[in-house]
């Protein structure tokens, strides 16, 4: 089937969309992307309230590790597989994962079953973001792709609007409509997924040229052997010991799984699910490379910062979810500005240098922000993260994109949203890990310093049972809601504790960051086409047809 001649519904085109046609494939795709936005920062600000009431606080990261592992892996699969048979039924089977897999978390009864069907739900997250920027890559060139950025900024900024005030509500509500409030965090992508089958089974008309190639399964089985591993040391390390046989066992597993994926992406050749050839580009090793690093803060910081919020300045799900719109406006502001002015000017490696350097100040300064650090303070600092996330993200994504040619257009875009999703994985993993592992023994040691103070020993005397719970091996950090009513001068070493141990998740975080800003400085900025990827194909398509003639 040629792109020249048909497309996936029917549509003929000369590999060139107008200005209307692209709208309109866009509102399928940003249903999608809504769908996928909105899940994580509405699960984020719920989190909380989530694993209090499953009595799994430090079992969270099996939820959100579960989530991402499967997003991960199942994205570059996407990529390969819309190749093969199209983009629009791949996204729209996307959808339909999502959709089973919300309806499932909204019925767990304990965080290690919500983690399961969280996994599940990932298997349609895995496509709904990569196969949406590979479409748009599809009919945009990367000098125009800016003009239509601001439509995905808004998608986000909705999103990172409403998903924590609308977690925020609904966790913060005993039931609603029979159901526990917090499940209606999941029950709500309901309707949007099935609007989103609606409309993108509408619009979404492509042209698509089938690709002969075998799916490269044992690829992926090697991947998931490389990667799964590693991610469950990561997160499982504090339990077992770093050191454990079982810990050892898996850095095995891991190192061979990756050894394996390597030889058999080298033998697959061009039907590879990850095709090495991408990496002969220096533009694409060292945009994947700071991807990656990217992706270990970003989702590092955008998971502690809730915590900080809820945990230690006491705030309701809802009132987190609201504080955190200072990010939403950062990101906002820097990618509706370099968007434009990359339009302008063709220019994007100043974005990407200085959106590193601002995330990397950020996330250290909140390493320095404590139990009385101001709220304005706080807000400040997540408008300056916002700042940096939204500077670097889509320049990173055009040098990458922009640097391959059009047969690799699709692999290349999941590719550049697999390494970021590797690098939230780990990062979140080992990020919640560091938090839970350090957590205890600070709590104990500002308990120690508050036993010298009378206040804390006179209010401990008032709640013997308490004082009880203390004595007798600590406290339960599963469940932090008793914090909310107990004895703020007993409280307050405590959130110390808390603070304590995410300003070394920050300071650690911010480590990472500033070898990405280090590394970023190589990325060689290369002229951006003005010719879609379909554009290219059709060109290239209808040179091989006269040279045939």
């Amino acid at each position: 089937m040629s792109d020249t001649a048909t497309a996936e519904g029917g549509a003929t085109t000369n590999g060139r969309l107008s200005h209307r046609q692209i709208l309109t494939v866009l509102s399928g795709l940003m249903l999608g992307m809504f769908l996928a936005a909105l899940d994580q920062t509405i699960v984020s600000s719920a989190m909380k309230t989530i694993a209090d009431e499953l009595h799994g606080q430090s079992l969270q990261a099996w939820a959100t590790t579960a989530y991402l592992i499967t997003a991960t892996l199942s994205t570059p699969l996407y990529g390969k597989l819309s190749d093969l048979f199209g983009r629009k039924p791949m996204y729209l089977t996307a959808i339909s994962l999502f959709l089973a897999g919300s309806l499932a978390s909204a019925m767990a009864g304990s965080m290690y079953e919500l983690a399961a069907f969280r996994a599940f739900q990932g298997l349609g997250a895995g496509g709904l973001m990569s196969l949406a920027l590979a479409i748009i890559t599809d009919i945009t060139s990367p000098r125009e792709r800016s003009r239509y950025q601001g439509y995905f900024m808004a998608v986000f900024g909705v999103s990172s609007v409403a998903g924590p005030v609308v977690g925020g509500f609904f966790a913060g509500l005993d039931s609603f409509a029979g159901l526990t409030g917090w499940r209606w965090v999941f029950m709500v992508n309901v309707p949007i997924a099935l609007a989103a089958l609606v409309v993108v089974s509408k619009v979404l008309n492509l042209p698509h040229t089938r690709v002969d190639q075998k799916v490269d399964f044992l690829g992926a089985g090697a991947l998931a052997l490389g990667l799964v591993p590693l991610l469950l040391v990561a997160e499982q390390g504090r339990e077992w010991g770093w050191g454990s046989p079982a810990s050892l066992a898996m850095y095995l597993i891991g190192a061979l799984g990756v050894a394996l994926f390597i030889l058999q992406e080298r033998r697959m050749g061009d039907a590879a699910l990850l095709p090495l050839r991408l990496f002969r580009s220096g533009v694409f090793r060292v945009s994947t490379a700071v991807t990656v690093i990217q992706g270990i803060g970003m989702f590092g910081a955008m998971m502690s910062l809730p915590l900080y919020l809820q945990i230690v300045k006491g705030a309701t799900p809802t009132q987190a979810g609201l504080q955190m719109l200072p990010l939403t406006l950062g990101i906002m502001v820097a990618s509706l500005g370099s968007g434009r002015i990359i339009t302008r000017t063709g220019r994007y490696k100043g974005f990407a240098v200085a959106g590193l350097g601002l995330m990397a100040a950020a996330v250290f300064s909140f390493s320095l922000i404590g139990v009385d650090t101001a709220l304005g303070v706080v807000m400040a600092i997540a408008f300056v993260l916002g700042l940096g996330l939204g500077s670097t993200m889509q320049a990173l994504t055009l040098a990458a994109t922009n640097d391959v040619t059009p047969r690799d257009i699709g692999v290349a875009t999941s590719s550049v949203t697999f390494f970021r999703q590797i690098g939230g994985t780990a990062g979140t993993a080992v990020f919640l890990s560091i938090l839970f592992s350090t957590v205890g023994d600070r709590i104990a040691a500002a308990v120690r310093s508050a036993m010298a103070s009378p206040a804390y020993t006179a209010a401990l005397a008032q709640h013997p049972e308490f004082a009880r719970q203390l004595a007798g091996g600590g406290l339960d950090v599963n469940d932090t809601s008793f914090l909310a009513h107990l004895d703020p001068v007993l409280a307050r070493p405590i959130l110390e504790g808390f603070s304590s141990s995410m300003s070394t998740v920050f300071l650690i975080g911010g480590a990472v960051l500033t070898v990405g800003f280090a590394l970023v400085w190589l990325l060689r900025e290369k002229p951006l086409s003005d010719k879609s990827a379909m554009e290219q194909r059709a060109e290239q398509e209808a040179g091989e047809l006269a040279l045939a003639g």
